[in-house]
């Protein structure tokens, strides 16, 4: 488990609490702290992103197509007209190697794995969290503003592109805001939009390619994502809002000049 990053003095309990190793009244006490800490709620959400993309990491392994070979030339070599008892123990050296050989392969490749995690790996696992990081730690907004006029500039040497930034307030999705975000290893720009009692983040951020996709759908941890590239620019929105409602803002944004 990583150092807890913040100042709260309560924060000692915080992995205690995360690991279920603290007893019934403190853990009580804990968790009405964590409902007035923002700061807490947002280490412990950040530790279980990292728990569950630790899960995530695969643990098989294929050995080469060569090692095959290598032992069984290996037994070649060792077996010799001899009692069973010699041809027994060539054998087992045999195997030993064999299972040597493929479990610091698979250590090493489940090492190299855990310490260079690939870009984009599970790009709406990491979008997801960051909305609820957003929601729990009161940083929802850099810039709180319901005039694009006022969103749109804000950006402006904060990001190395400018993000269209549109207002559906007739059609019930108001503008909220912006905030500077940090997804897929850059500087990402979150245009904060409501609906009734809902938020949705929508994420923008410039695509390696020139190609514009059609909006596509798919839900992580009870949350739900749409996904579209469009002017050269990707696009996600995150939110609690239901599948229909939040095509329905994703339709908005692509067919809005």
């Amino acid at each position: 488990m990583r150092r807890v990053n913040v100042n709260c003095p309560e924060s000692n309990d915080l992995h205690p609490y995360f690991d279920d190793e603290l007893d019934a009244p403190r853990r009580a006490a804990f968790a009405e702290h964590l409902a007035g800490c923002p700061e807490c709620a947002s280490e412990l959400e950040t530790q279980k992103a990292l728990r569950a993309g630790l899960q995530e990491v695969a643990f098989r392994y294929t050995a080469p197509a060569g090692l095959r070979d290598r032992v069984q030339s290996g037994l070649q070599a060792h077996t010799r007209p001899g009692s069973s008892k010699n041809r027994v123990r060539s054998w087992l050296s045999a195997a030993a190697v064999l299972l040597v050989g493929v479990g610091f392969g698979a250590a090493g490749t489940f090492l190299g794995t855990a310490r260079k995690p690939q870009p984009g790996a599970d790009l709406p696992r990491d979008l997801v969290a960051a909305h609820v990081r957003s929601l729990m730690a009161d940083h929802l907004q850099d810039v709180k503003s319901t005039d694009r006029h006022t969103v749109k500039p804000w950006f402006t040497g904060q990001v190395d592109f400018s993000p269209p930034v549109k207002d559906f307030t007739e059609q019930g999705y108001p503008l909220l805001g912006g905030r500077l975000d940090y997804l897929d290893d850059r500087p990402t720009a979150a245009l904060v939009y409501g609906r009734a009692k809902h938020v949705i983040n929508l994420f923008v951020w410039p695509t390696e390619g020139d190609a514009d996709s059609p909006a596509r759908s798919l839900s992580r941890r009870g949350y739900n994502l749409v996904h579209w590239r469009q002017g050269g620019l990707d696009f996600w929105a995150v939110s609690d809002l239901n599948a229909e409602e939040l095509g329905e803002f994703a339709r908005l944004n692509q067919e809005s000049p």
